[in-house]
């Protein structure tokens, strides 16, 4: 199972009718290390630009690992790390993906997950390696000063957020049942 934060940059194939691309392949995973295995499928629209959905995680035994790609519109994708003993523990990684680059973001259990849409009508759709449970939903504040993610907000505004997303702990106040795996954080390109 990997541990490390994956920006994928799918290869795609054009011509003048459009492109090909395989965003999932089992077997060329497996090479990047990613061998968990995917049990439902999620989809999500932010209609309002600025929309900011996050920091989520699910604690065990249902913890998820994702694999999120962006199909219409863009997003700026964060990862936190929130694995207890981690030296890179309350860091996080972004990445910039939207329908126009392909990308995606493979993002292991014990790491915290949220977005912010940078184009109206934006979709997002991420792989789960369990499946969702009320009792195991988690998250810490989008806006935690000990974070302090660099979100790509014009200066002053404020994000659309849920309810639940406004009240979430910080993370000094979060009790992490993620264990630190011997891997810190980085993003790697594959």
């Amino acid at each position: 199972m990997s541990s490390k934060v994956l920006l994928i940059k799918p290869k795609r194939f054009g011509d003048d009718r459009g492109w090909f691309t395989e965003v999932y392949n089992k077997k060329k995973f497996a090479e990047y290390g990613i061998v968990e295995d995917f049990v439902q499928d999620n989809h999500s629209l932010s209609v309002p630009v600025d929309t900011l959905r996050g920091l989520h995680f699910q604690t065990p035994p249902f913890a998820q690992a994702k694999l999120v790609r962006c199909i219409k519109g863009r997003i700026f994708d964060v990862a936190v790390d929130v694995r207890r003993g981690s030296p890179t523990y309350g860091r996080w990684v972004g990445a910039k993906l939207s329908a126009e680059n392909g990308h995606q973001l493979f993002i292991p259990v014990g790491f915290a997950h949220g977005f912010l849409t940078l184009e109206p009508a934006t979709e997002v759709t991420y792989k789960v390696t369990n499946f969702y449970s009320r009792e195991n939903d988690g998250g810490i504040r989008w806006n935690d000063p000990q974070v302090d993610i660099e979100w790509p907000l014009p200066a002053g505004d404020t994000p659309l957020l849920s309810e639940k997303d406004e009240v979430q702990p910080l993370l000094a106040d979060f009790e992490s049942p993620f264990a630190y795996d011997g891997i810190p954080l980085t993003l790697v390109e594959i």
